[in-house]
């Protein structure tokens, strides 16, 4: 016997089928691949979901005057007697932009008038809750970190008394404001 009698040939049918199946494994992985990929978060710093350099205590602005905007991460530093805030930017009533009314005083949601205060708590309207906060911290030069947020509550972090320590407001962790009755 030959050896290319003992091989069995592949007809047209089983080559179309083998075609087939491996055409189909292709687009399997590829699919996959691009699943895992878009899964995958990549929060860089200086943008939205990473952590964001505010800049220097010595840059805040005086206790009770008007926040600082951060339009780029949709974030606001209050400073207020109680201590430093970082405010989300975003009305919890349905999520549209608010801004600060220099003449009232206060956080005013152009949408439907919900009304917080410079700390970001609610105030009056429809808004079901008092605004949402991020983790900020204050860190030296050496990168240890002097001052934080509470994760829990998100209450105000004093300012320190070094002007060059940096503030970092971590946006990938956001904490729910406080219902109202």
């Amino acid at each position: 016997m030959t050896a290319d009698a003992a091989k069995p040939k592949i007809n047209r049918r089983e080559f179309l089928n083998l075609a087939w199946l491996a055409s189909l494994g292709f687009v399997t992985l590829q699919f996959a691949g691009g699943v895992y990929l878009f899964s995958m978060p990549r929060f860089k710093a200086g943008e939205f979901g990473g952590v964001f350099t505010v800049g220097k205590t010595s840059d805040l602005p005086s206790a009770g005057s008007a926040p600082l905007a951060f339009p780029k991460v949709k974030l606001w530093i209050s400073n207020t007697d109680q201590g430093v805030f970082a405010i989300y930017k975003v009305c919890t009533h349905l999520g549209c932009l608010y801004n600060w009314n220099t003449q009232e005083n206060k956080f005013i949601c152009p949408c439907h008038g919900s009304q917080f205060q410079l700390n970001g708590e609610y105030i009056r309207g429809p808004a079901p809750r008092s605004l949402d906060r991020f983790v900020l911290q204050f860190v030296d030069s050496n990168g240890k970190v002097i001052a934080q947020t509470d994760p829990a509550t998100g209450g105000p972090v004093p300012v320190p008394s070094n002007p060059d320590a940096q503030i970092l407001v971590d946006t990938g962790k956001r904490i729910t404001g406080k219902t109202h009755n």
